[in-house]
């Protein structure tokens, strides 16, 4: 069985006002959500960079670039479904993945397990999700943004090499 894993991160700016959307859900009470090409949901995000990492496919800027109107204002939920038809595709399945949300806002705790079964049920796949702050450090301690980190295993039948 031939084994890959690819890390991912990203990195939006919060905007008040704007819509908040991560880890694949919507948070009404925010008053502030990450600016981006698409709906910015950084978890989402990373998760991507992760898997087209893993499966040698490049990254989310040159997969899905922000010249690229198809995917102006886009659910990144869409992003995802895309990248995981494009690493079948290429002939990998997915193992897992974990992704970890860095910032302040939103509090994830309490919708760590709803983030996750939607997330399951939705694409097929196991991901784990885990969040932390900064403890008041940097652009996400500040509250000016948000971050992930995403690792991702992906398999396929072959040789080791």
């Amino acid at each position: 069985m031939d084994l890959r894993i690819g890390i991912g991160t990203d990195v939006h700016r919060l905007v008040e006002g704007r819509p908040m959307r991560m880890a694949g859900l919507d948070w009404p009470d925010e008053p502030a959500g990450p600016e981006g090409h698409s709906d910015g949901d950084v978890v989402l995000h990373a998760i991507c960079d992760a898997l087209l990492s893993a499966a040698g496919l490049g990254d989310l800027g040159s997969t899905f670039g922000t010249s690229d109107p198809e995917w102006a204002g886009a659910d990144s939920n869409a992003l995802l479904a895309e990248t995981l038809r494009r690493v079948d595709d290429a002939g990998w399945s997915v193992g897992n993945v974990a992704v970890q949300l860095i910032g302040n806002r939103p509090r994830v705790g309490t919708r760590r397990a709803e983030a996750e079964a939607a997330l399951t049920e939705r694409h097929g796949i196991t991901i784990s999700l885990s969040a932390t702050t900064t403890d008041g450090l940097g652009l996400t301690g500040r509250g000016e943004g948000v971050a992930a980190i995403a690792t991702a295993l992906v398999t396929r039948p072959g040789h080791l090499g």
